[in-house]
């Protein structure tokens, strides 16, 4: 791990006593004004912070010693009368699935980090999403956990750098494949983090740590730059530890870049106040909200996750909603879902182009990379073939246009099976929502409580291969807790480019409810 000790210095700053505990970007900044603390002292407290706890939970696996510098310049800007934006000074984890320059990103792989026997992947330049972070002023203190090539939604596990611990209940998974953000920021590391998500990487992570945030819109956020496993599913997102700061995270995300054509959808779809535009507390008064039922997915809740998704019911109807009970019932919609063998329950349909959307990647890295084509990446990585029969994605031959997309990384794969798919579930969606005049469905974002670490369980969720398939957005908020203590989500789901109406939504239950305690931490 990189060293921040050398960028220290002796100031009374080293010596600042800030609670992190429940630090939001507003009281961030409040602090700034008021004097209470600079980006400097704030981003040492974080340091000892990670010094303290990452030994123990495995979030960070790089520290970015030249973040003290970055802060030193927020402080002088701030000083100097320059107007700055939310973000500016604040601590964030960035995902290591996502290229930072000075670092390797290494999928969590051995194979892609030279320390362990493989190869270090250098970016030649940010990923949009990072460089987005760097401009708003964020003070990126390093890079994160994620399982090998983040093919898991549930655990760290197969990491090079080792397993991440679920802050909130360590001895169950912490969700992934942003496994390590969420860490980061459920103990206290950072503010806020970036996540990514292909089929869950988002949601099941900041559900099972108690977290906040936002899975957006197919084409809202631009992923270029990121370690893919599909360029027509992953989306990179925020998680925090409340719902506003994951919107404020969102407006310095979302929006067209060049380097993803596909992010050309948004062009007027981003809302011109921002993704808090629309905050209130009783933004739930009269809104109609579809349950969740065998319609949407023909798989039950647990007993127990009945029993507080009833209690999560009564109050969003003390809010004023209005509530749809399986608005889906009928409309053909949980029969798409159709689980991946050998896999029990995730789809992976989208995720077919993958050998294309890896050699993207690979050419963006610079002509300095030691692996510059997916031939290169597959010859890297034989002993430990990713397809073959023990492979991590091991399912993908199973895919029907997967083998040839595989014979010829080259050239823009036939996704036409994808293609239809997500038409149908779109059409679905719409019918339905336009039917029974839905603002929103909220679901229990699982279906049961959290497996144990080492358990070989799956994280059982309601909406993850559904949601990404059809490229709609999402927003967890933290719901209560099971008798065990591990976490129970609601998350919201919307039409797509609804993100503001549903942050709105998540905002009013989040503030009435207040579900959220701080975790103990080890």
């Amino acid at each position: 791990m990189a060293n921040t000790k050398s960028s220290r210095t002796d100031s009374a700053a080293l010596d600042a006593d800030i609670d992190l505990t429940n630090l939001t970007i507003e009281s961030v900044q409040d602090g700034f004004r008021t004097g209470r603390f600079t980006a400097e002292s704030l981003a040492l407290a974080c340091f000892k912070q990670i010094e303290r706890y990452n030994g123990k939970y495995n979030a960070f696996i790089f520290l970015n010693p030249s973040s003290i510098d970055d802060a030193r310049e927020i402080d002088r800007r701030r000083a100097a009368g320059e107007a700055l934006g939310p973000l500016a000074g604040v601590p964030v984890a960035i995902k290591d699935a996502m290229d930072m320059v000075g670092f390797p990103t290494t999928g969590g792989w051995s194979k892609l980090y030279s320390k362990t026997g493989g190869v270090d992947l250098m970016p030649d330049r940010d990923a949009p999403v990072v460089a987005r972070m760097r401009a708003a002023g964020t003070v990126m203190l390093g890079k994160t956990n994620v399982p090998v090539l983040s093919h898991s939604g549930t655990h760290a596990n197969d990491s090079w750098a080792g397993p991440t611990l679920n802050v909130v209940i360590p001895d169950r998974v912490p969700g992934a494949s942003s496994a390590g953000t969420a860490a980061a920021v459920a103990s206290n590391m950072v503010v806020l983090g970036l996540g990514e998500e292909t089929g869950g990487s988002i949601q099941n992570p900041a559900a099972a740590q108690d977290l906040a945030s936002i899975k957006p819109t197919m084409g809202l956020v631009p992923n270029a730059g990121v370690v893919p496993l599909s360029g027509n599913r992953d989306v990179v997102g925020p998680i925090a530890r409340t719902v506003r700061d994951a919107a404020l995270c969102l407006d310095v995300l979302a929006g067209y870049h060049g380097e993803d054509p596909k992010t050309l959808a948004s062009v007027g779809q981003v809302p011109e106040g921002g993704y808090t535009s629309q905050l209130s507390k009783d933004a739930l008064n009269g809104k109609r909200l579809g349950l969740y039922g065998a319609g949407w997915r023909n798989q039950p809740l647990s007993p127990e996750t009945v029993a507080l998704y009833e209690r999560a019911r009564r109050e969003l109807k003390s809010l004023g909603a209005v509530l749809v009970e399986d608005p889906f019932a009928g409309s053909g919609f949980a029969d798409l879902r159709e689980p991946t063998p050998p896999t029990a329950n995730f789809d992976a349909r989208g995720m077919e182009s993958i050998p294309y959307d890896v050699q993207m990647y690979l050419e963006r890295l610079g002509p300095n990379s030691p692996l510059k084509t997916f031939a290169d990446f597959a010859m890297a990585t034989a002993d430990e073939n990713a397809f073959g029969p023990t492979g991590v994605l091991n399912f993908m031959p199973n895919l029907r246009q997967f083998p040839a997309a595989l014979a010829d990384p080259s050239y823009p794969p036939d996704i036409s099976d994808f293609i239809a798919l997500k038409a149908k579930y779109l059409r679905i969606f719409a019918e339905v929502f336009d039917k029974a005049d839905l603002d929103a469905v909220v679901y229990p974002q699982m279906r049961c409580e959290l497996p144990l670490l080492h358990s070989g369980e799956t994280i059982q969720e309601t909406t993850v291969g559904e949601i990404n398939i059809a490229g709609l957005p999402g927003v967890t908020v933290p719901a209560g807790y099971y008798a065990s203590g591990s976490p129970f989500s609601l998350i919201f789901v919307g039409r797509q480019w609804a993100e503001a109406e549903l942050v709105a939504l998540a905002y009013a239950y989040e503030q009435a409810t207040n579900h959220r305690k701080s975790p103990r931490l080890l």
